[in-house]
């Protein structure tokens, strides 16, 4: 895994905002994949807590929060897209440590 995954992290947020950009969309709709094969579609994403780990807080029920930290390997895919229709739930980096 090579560079820093604040860069990382940093990286992915310029990409939606390029994307919501260049299709003039004022939200994106980014979701992930893990090698297992589960889907989440993502509220936020986080460096931390780093060592090849990153956080990700994924859209649920209201009340119901949930948080997922993996390993940057159990990643198969990251995909942005234009909010569906039936669902328009955005997407916001994080930065924020602790």
């Amino acid at each position: 895994m090579a560079g820093p995954l604040d860069e990382l992290v940093q990286r992915i947020l310029r990409r939606v905002d390029h994307f919501k950009a260049e299709h003039g969309l004022e939200e994106a709709e980014v979701s992930v994949e893990l090698v297992d094969g589960s889907l989440y579609r993502l509220k936020t994403i986080s460096a931390e807590p780093g060592f090849g780990f990153v956080s990700m807080c994924p859209h649920c029920e209201e009340g119901d929060p949930e948080e997922i930290i993996v390993p940057l390997g159990a990643i198969r895919e990251l995909r942005i897209a234009a909010p569906s229709h039936e669902q328009a739930l955005g997407f916001a980096g994080s930065t924020a440590e602790g």
